[in-house]
């Protein structure tokens, strides 16, 4: 019942990360005015601002104007619902999870201004990151050093990746890998290793796909450091216990 809730509240959020994700590298407000259509500047009615399922019923096309609205809407919303359900079922319930669910939201809408506009937002990082300290203090103050050495550690790792091929990602990548250690702590390490396998592959496949040509694709690696801290998120102690055991014990 409480992954149930959890789903429900993350296709909410997700309706409102559409919103951040439009907006913010505009540099426009996030809350004022409301919604509306980019083709005509109709305020949308909120029947028709339900997630995913208004996008369905108006089968994608503005009620008032007929242009078309973009399926990364619906997947959005869905995709923060699943992840918001999952990441309860995979770590249960606590007061973990006013860091967990608000991190793996601000996951979602980097990857996304990422993927489409190749930035990383100060105006998301920054406050993750203060917010991530924040939230050490209060509900990790055991754990405070392990996870802020985590966040440097990432910064640094992710800094001198940068110095030696700046060309590869930029400091907007470098600051995001150090609010996710701060949120991660040792479960950072197979996020990172997850964010450079799956953009190695990528890389692999442009390479055999395209030649020569593929030097020239710039492929944004914040989308893959989100990848990689969504599943940490969800199985990243884990995976960390696991090689210990195997390799350490």
């Amino acid at each position: 019942m409480l992954a149930l809730l959890a789903g429900m509240l993350g296709l909410l959020v997700g309706s409102f990360l559409n919103v951040v994700i439009h907006r913010v590298p505009r540099h426009e407000s996030i809350v004022s005015p409301g919604s509306r259509c980019p083709g005509c500047g109709t305020p949308v009615a909120p029947r028709d601002n339900l997630p995913v399922l208004s996008w369905l019923l108006l089968r994608a096309r503005c009620r008032h104007c007929g242009a078309h609205i973009s399926a990364r809407y619906p997947l959005v919303e869905l995709l923060t619902g699943v992840v918001f359900a999952a990441v309860v079922v995979a770590r249960g319930p606590g007061l973990h999870l006013l860091l967990d669910l608000p991190f793996a939201a601000m996951l979602v809408a980097v990857g996304g201004i990422d993927l489409e506009h190749r930035i990383v937002p100060n105006r998301i990082v920054v406050p993750a990151a203060v917010y991530g300290v924040v939230g050490l203090l209060l509900l990790r103050s055991g754990e405070t050093v392990e996870f802020a050495l985590a966040g440097v550690g990432a910064f640094a790792f992710l800094l001198l990746a940068a110095l030696a091929y700046p060309a590869g990602m930029g400091m907007g990548d470098v600051k995001l890998a150090g609010v996710m250690g701060l949120f991660l702590g040792l479960a950072v390490v197979p996020a990172m290793f997850a964010a450079f396998l799956a953009g190695s592959l990528l890389g692999v496949v442009l390479i055999v796909r395209f030649g020569a040509r593929a030097r020239k694709m710039g492929v944004p690696f914040g989308p893959f450091l989100a990848a990689g801290g969504l599943i940490a998120l969800l199985v990243g102690p884990e995976l960390v216990a696991l090689y210990a055991e195997t390799f350490l014990s």
